[in-house]
């Protein structure tokens, strides 16, 4: 079986995309990350105070939860969840072990440094080919068997808390996006073979992102993450307490979503967006950055394994997309940005 991290092999990026600055150096924002304007044409300025006001917040005990689930990904193509299941004290440590990466020093940071054809380990984010300028981010991401060497990396006598909480979130992650997507098949009213595929979902590595947006000296001429979707079909987030993502509205433009205590975020990704054809908009996000504080935040991507067939749902007389599978889907996406669901439109 293809792993996720295989897709990345035939696009490969150049150090200078991988290799973030080291922000605790510089007082002002170099040229390289000096954005002109955070909103370009094709994304209104328009921003609200908080996004919590009006997106669906769903407690997952609910017994309308399929329902109230299957209407935030139609109308929203993100949603809040609360009773969860995932220990607020969890949170707290994934949090912790993750400013415990950051902070340290940038050599050290740089032994995990992701290779250009890979897919794990340290770096910027791998949209930066598509700009012209750089983001005020740095990331760190777990896929596979990944974890323990690179942990043994950066802390040589002390990497087993980091190990001990990374797997511990990824196995709650797991198990929350695998319930969640159920429901959300359920309220698609798919067949029971869609609803075996789930469970072929849960077989796949996942991957667990680690974002870190530091404090930035002038945070109106910098961008944390640039407008993006994400590529899976469900991602999770844990933000940690500190504002900087923003969703864009169509009709509205930008909407700032302020971290909920306790609650994870739950948004659609564009393989999810593929399997509803189209019902389920893929959401563009991106992340702004704080001028006083260190912004940490924690994705959880979940999605079939990479040689999985993925493709609109049977119950359907004109399927918008047409099928492939998420190694494809990926390599596309890598090579082309937002025009990739464009290009598998039928």
């Amino acid at each position: 079986m293809s792993t996720l991290s295989e897709a990345y092999k035939d696009n490969p990026l150049q150090l200078h995309h991988i290799i973030p600055l080291d922000f605790h150096s510089v007082q002002v924002v170099p040229d390289s990350h000096l954005w002109p304007h955070h909103d370009s044409q094709d994304f209104p300025s328009g921003v609200t105070s908080d996004g919590h006001s009006s997106m669906p917040s769903i407690d997952l005990s609910d017994p309308n939860v399929v329902e109230l689930v299957g209407h935030a990904c139609q109308t929203w193509g993100m949603l809040q969840v609360t009773n969860h299941g995932v220990p607020s004290s969890l949170l707290d440590d994934v949090e912790s072990e993750a400013r415990r990466l950051f902070s340290l020093p940038a050599q050290q940071k740089m032994k995990t440094l992701r290779s250009p054809v890979g897919a794990a380990g340290y770096g910027s984010a791998r949209i930066s080919p598509f700009f012209s300028k750089l983001m005020w981010h740095e990331g760190f991401t777990i896929m596979g068997s990944s974890l323990v060497d690179h942990a043994r990396e950066l802390w040589p006598h002390d990497y087993e808390s980091f190990c001990d909480v990374m797997e511990d979130y990824q196995k709650k992650m797991k198990a929350l996006a695998s319930r969640l997507l159920l429901l959300i098949l359920k309220s698609l009213d798919v067949t029971e073979e869609e609803m075996n595929w789930a469970a072929s979902v849960h077989e796949s590595e996942g991957a667990l992102q680690l974002n870190s947006y530091p404090s930035c000296p002038d945070p109106n001429s910098a961008i944390g993450l640039a407008p993006h979707t994400d590529s899976m079909l469900i991602t999770i987030l844990h933000q940690c307490n500190t504002n900087g993502l923003q969703i864009f509205r169509d009709g509205v433009g930008w909407i700032s979503v302020s971290p909920a205590a306790g609650a994870l975020l739950v948004n659609v990704g564009d393989l999810l967006h593929i399997f509803s054809n189209a019902r389920f908009p893929a959401l563009y996000h991106r992340a702004v950055v704080n001028q006083t504080r260190h912004r940490i935040s924690v994705a959880y991507f979940y999605g079939p394994p990479a040689d999985s067939q993925v493709k609109p749902f049977v119950k359907l007389e004109c399927p918008c997309y047409r099928s492939l599978t998420v190694k494809e889907y990926v390599s596309i996406k890598a090579q082309h940005l937002e025009q990739a669901l464009s290009l598998i439109r039928i």
